[in-house]
């Protein structure tokens, strides 16, 4: 085989692994232990919205978008207490009007910025 044919083939397999290696990291980047460890060191971008009503919808939807996996309530506290240890975060938040007593789902997307939601 001659080296152009390797090179090509050698580069072709170094790209597969990595996309293997980015992949598996972002399957956990909203998992409970995932968000709470971005949390506590985030100082990227983030939006914030409200989730009207959240108490009254129904038991998929009740803490954020579907897109968004649902957190119970020792999730939500772990949340609040990973934006509480990051304190850029936590005066951006207040520089907003936002408690983060009111913060209720928290999601990652893949650029890495976040999506705060309310109550």
């Amino acid at each position: 085989m001659n080296r152009v044919a390797k090179l090509a083939i050698v580069s072709a397999l170094s790209s597969l692994a990595f996309a293997g290696v980015s992949r598996a990291e972002s399957l956990g980047m909203n998992s409970a232990p995932g968000i709470e460890q971005t949390l506590r060191s985030f100082q990227g971008n983030f939006a914030v919205q409200q989730y009207q009503d959240w108490r009254n919808i129904d038991s998929m939807d009740q803490f954020g978008p579907r897109s968004a996996p649902i957190r119970d309530a020792q999730e939500v506290h772990q949340i609040q207490a990973s934006i509480d240890a990051n304190r850029s975060l936590t005066r951006k938040l207040a520089d907003q009007g936002i408690s983060v007593n009111n913060v209720i789902n928290v999601e990652q997307a893949a650029d890495g910025s976040l999506t705060i939601f309310t109550d």
